[in-house]
């Protein structure tokens, strides 16, 4: 399974050593380098983990950290500086960060500390919706409009993937996560898509599953 990071600072030599090690785990990340880029990617995008340093242009990470969290939004965040300092710690939690890492460090107790973050953010949450589609994750039920919609897993593993990138494109690549193990053929992503369309959206009123020709497929509800 792929995690969607990104990665704030303006050290483009540390950020690419950072992305080359995470790679092999399944990190896919966006860069900015400045914090002002950074909040915008933060507020635009459906992101798994927020890695931000302090000091950097524009907007330092601290700021970055209590804009997001003022704005709501609750993607983990660790925090990289050379601060070191109790009160650089401390400051960096009351503006709502997750974790802080003094440079220098190791590339492994990074990756720990990131999949941590990852694994407590994505287990608390249960529940997932978009318009009138509601998931249940722990009871691996889709319901929209009030109706309880049949899904095989390799269905509900799908959809769950669009939900929780809505209103983002999902790749066709990324869709293949949804087989596991296997690698599926396109006539099956295609039967598959056919299926899940079937489900969710021929027996409603609006359509919440689209095609991006040449890109993916995006779930969102249509405007009005």
């Amino acid at each position: 399974m792929s995690i969607n990071a990104l990665l704030i600072g303006d050290d483009s030599d540390l950020a690419e050593a950072i992305a080359d090690y995470m790679e092999l785990d399944g990190f896919e990340f966006d860069f900015a380098y400045n914090g002002s880029a950074g909040l915008n990617l933060a507020l635009e995008g459906r992101y798994d983990i927020i890695l931000t340093d302090i000091n950097m242009p524009k907007m330092d990470g601290l700021d970055v950290c209590q804009s997001l969290r003022k704005q709501g939004v609750t993607t983990p965040i660790l925090m990289l500086t050379a601060r070191d300092t109790l009160e650089d710690k401390i400051a960096g939690f009351e503006v709502g960060s997750d974790d802080y890492l003094v440079k220098p460090f190791a590339m492994e107790e990074l990756k720990v500390r990131l999949m941590a973050l990852v694994r407590r953010a994505q287990g608390s949450v249960t529940s997932l919706s978009v318009a009138d589609l509601k998931l249940d994750l722990d009871k691996h039920q889709a319901v929209r409009d009030g109706k309880l919609l049949k899904l095989s897993p390799v269905c509900w593993r799908m959809l769950v993937m669009l939900v929780r990138n809505s209103p983002n494109v999902v790749s066709k690549a990324k869709l293949e996560e949804a087989w596991e193990d296997e690698m599926p053929s396109s006539d099956s992503m295609k039967a598959h898509l056919f299926k899940l369309r079937q489900v969710v959206d021929a027996p409603f009123d609006s359509k919440l599953i689209h095609t991006v020709h040449g890109i993916g497929v995006v779930l969102h509800e249509e405007p009005s």
